[in-house]
C-alpha cells in the first residue's frame, strides 16, 4: 500500500540516492532542494515543515506540503503541494508536482499520489488546482487526465511545450 508522509532524518540516505537518480535524468531532483540544505538534511526537514505552515518562506516560494511516497518501506517518489499560486506557477508549474523513481514506475504509483494529493487540496480549500507536464511526458498526461484534467493550454517553458491542466474539486 502506498503512503504518503513528511520525510523524516532517517530517510535521509535513499531519500539523496533517490534525488540523484532522478537528477541524472534531467529532473530537478527528489528532494527541491536549495543550495544551503544539501549538506544539512535536517535544514531541508525544518524547511518542508516550516513551508507547510507558510512560514519562513523563502523568496518566491510559496506555502507548500511535501511529502514522500513510501511503497513496502521503500521511497517510490514524491509529491509536492503548493497551496497557492504564485505566477511562476500559475503560468509553469501549478499547484503539484510529483515524480517516481525510475524502478516503481508502470505500477500506477503516480495515479495513486495524484488522488491523495487531490484529496489533501480538497482540505486546503482549494476548488481547481493546476498541474503541468511536458508535452513529451506521455505517463503524466495519462495520470492528470485520468483524475479528469481538463487541458487549458500549452505554453513553451525553457525550450519545451509545457501542458496546462485543471482539475475542478469541487
Amino acid at each position: 500500500m502506498l503512503i504518503l508522509r513528511e520525510l523524516v532524518l532517517s530517510d535521509e540516505v535513499e531519500a539523496r540516492l533517490a534525488h540523484h537518480e532522478l537528477e541524472s535524468e534531467g529532473h530537478d531532483g527528489f528532494l527541491l532542494f536549495e543550495p544551503d540544505e544539501i549538506e544539512d538534511f535536517a535544514t531541508l526537514i525544518q524547511r518542508r515543515s516550516d513551508s507547510k505552515l507558510g512560514i519562513n518562506l523563502l523568496p518566491g516560494k510559496v506555502a507548500a506540503t511535501f511529502w514522500i511516497a513510501e511503497l513496502a518501506g521503500q521511497l517510490a517518489g514524491r509529491v509536492s503541494i503548493r497551496h497557492e499560486l504564485n505566477d511562476f506557477l500559475y503560468n509553469f508549474g501549478g499547484h503539484i508536482g510529483y515524480m517516481v523513481r525510475p524502478r516503481f514506475r508502470r505500477l500506477g504509483l503516480a495515479t495513486q499520489m495524484l488522488a491523495q494529493a487531490l484529496d489533501y487540496c480538497k482540505t486546503l480549500g482549494l476548488d481547481q488546482v493546476l498541474l503541468t507536464c511536458n508535452e513529451d511526458n506521455l505517463g503524466s498526461i495519462k495520470v492528470i487526465e485520468s483524475r479528469g484534467g481538463i487541458l487549458e493550454n500549452k505554453v513553451l517553458y525553457e525550450g519545451a511545450l509545457l501542458r496546462r491542466y485543471w482539475i475542478d474539486l469541487a
